[in-house]
């Protein structure tokens, strides 16, 4: 799928259009057409295919041309236009979280910052705290946010891995199609389903001789080869740049090597260690005793040399896993078959990408038993908010959807916490919801721990959510005592979130 890539020029495109003083409706339109490509789980080139792309809610005419153009040349036009009048490393300092195009723009025009080094230099000397609409907040803000970009971009560049799951997705649906291949798996950090990923490694069995390696290496989503052997290859992606190796591997060393390349290091060490114990050598080839083959063609087979069940990628990071199994303590993790519904979803009426008849009817595909409609509140301007009439007229909605639909669909609201900790709507209002969500989404930096725990002492809020407010590669956790609001939500009967959107 191009969904990524395309979303990644729009947001491009809007950013460098910012950044130039383009007409802000404008900019929007982008932006929001670039998180609707990223959140899309089907394939953009079906519907340009099929003359549909405006059937996608927040896909216009103009947008809809741009996605064809690219789909059908490679490029889009005007992107190419306004990027080659943006110097390179202006666009690169519009990926530092908290510096937006604006902001930037003014230290360009005012204090000719025009790369990493000059914007550091007016942090440190105080000129950038002096601009209009500037601040010592802002600048601290500025400053972590260059700390999270050098950390992102460095030798250790990651991406969320909600990012990376369509195009390994996608990638292994095609290398499946390869002559030859029986079986193919991801591994490392991908598979253990970590919040971001390095690289991405996949494991195929079949035979050698270099191949499966060319035809992977000439995939439409190359951009560039690093290797190209007889059981190992490794290219850049095109859409998130991204390394992807893909390794050939005999049928009764598959399971040796997919434990191996899975990791992590600890886990794998641990591993050797209790194998070494036992007489055994292990390593990607397979479990050995002297020179003699033991396993290796399953997982399974692998770990059971060692008396221990298969431990799950997820568990498998040294923590304590092994220790576990060896007693037959191992946790059971939730799968997904068992998720009955979803407490907290946006809808158009906020800042969503669907309606609710839209919404209500896939989750009915999904085989979901109930969900909640949990649009943003009024306070929140900037994301659609629900004013009090908007909200009934909403709640109406979803009355009647629920005599269409067999799935039950709860009124919900993600409800501000104020400043003072108070919420942003009176509880009147609130007695018409099914689910109340609490939430912070401004004044991080005061009394967090008292608004949330205020919050709770309402008997209306139901569940607290994203309670330590960071954005994975965007924005660190605010200072919360999470075990105080632990304790405090346990004795209340206050559910608090796991929030499971990539970046939270």
């Amino acid at each position: 799928m191009k969904n990524l890539e395309i979303a990644r020029l729009l947001d491009e495109l809007a950013d460098a259009l910012e950044f130039h003083g383009e007409n802000p409706f404008k900019v929007s339109a982008y932006r929001r057409a670039a998180k609707i490509l990223r959140d899309f789980t089907e394939d953009i080139e079906v519907y340009a295919k099929e003359g549909r792309l405006q059937e996608i809610p927040g896909i216009g005419e103009g947008i809809a041309k741009k996605i064809k153009e690219y789909l059908e040349t490679g490029k889009i036009t005007k992107h190419k236009e306004v990027i080659s009048k943006t110097p390179r490393e202006i666009l690169e300092l519009l990926k530092i979280p908290s510096l937006g195009p604006k902001t930037l723009k003014l230290a360009h025009d005012k204090l000719g910052v025009k790369n990493l080094d000059d914007l550091k230099r007016v942090i440190e000397d105080g000129s950038l705290a002096r601009l209009p609409g500037m601040g010592p907040k802002k600048v601290e803000n500025i400053k972590k946010g260059i700390e999270l970009y050098e950390g992102f971009t460095g030798e250790e560049k990651r991406w969320q891995l909600g990012l990376v799951i369509p195009v390994v997705t996608s990638l292994v649906e095609e290398i499946k199609k390869f002559p030859g291949v029986k079986k193919v798996v991801p591994a490392g950090s991908y598979r253990r389903m970590k919040e971001t990923v390095g690289d991405i490694d996949i494991l195929c069995i079949g035979e050698p001789g270099g191949e499966i390696i060319k035809k992977f290496t000439e995939l439409p989503v190359v951009e560039r080869v690093l290797a190209c052997g007889e059981t190992k290859g490794s290219i850049i992606e095109k859409s998130l740049k991204i390394q992807i190796d893909l390794r050939v591997v005999p049928e009764r060393s598959f399971g040796a090597a997919l434990q191996y390349f899975t990791g992590s290091k600890a886990h794998n060490i641990k591993l050797r260690t209790l194998a070494k114990g036992k007489g055994y050598k292990i390593s990607e080839y397979g479990v050995f005793k002297g020179e003699k083959y033991i396993a290796g063609e399953t997982e399974e087979d692998v770990y059971a040399v060692f008396g221990l069940p298969w431990i799950p990628p997820e568990l498998r990071e040294d923590r304590g896993e092994i220790e576990l199994a060896l007693e037959g303590k191992l946790p059971r993790l939730v799968e997904y078959d068992e998720i009955k519904g979803d407490f907290h979803i946006h809808s158009k009426y906020s800042d969503g990408a669907n309606t609710i008849e839209e919404i209500a009817k896939k989750a009915e595909e999904m085989g979901l038993e109930y969900i909640a409609i949990c649009d943003h509140s009024r306070s929140l301007k900037y994301a659609g908010g629900l004013d009090i009439d908007t909200l009934k007229r909403r709640n109406e909605e979803i009355d009647r959807l629920n005599e269409k639909f067999k799935i039950k669909i709860l009124k919900g609201m993600e409800v501000d916490i104020l400043q003072d900790g108070s919420l942003d709507y009176p509880d009147p209002v609130l007695e018409e919801l099914d689910v109340v969500i609490a939430a912070i989404h401004m004044g991080f930096k005061k009394n967090v721990t008292e608004r949330i725990l205020a919050a709770m002492e309402n008997p209306l809020v139901d569940i607290i959510a994203h309670p330590t407010g960071r954005l994975i590669s965007g924005r660190e956790g605010y200072d919360v005592d999470l075990e105080k609001i632990m304790e405090r939500a346990r004795e209340l009967g206050v559910a608090l979130e796991i929030n499971a959107y990539f970046d939270r």
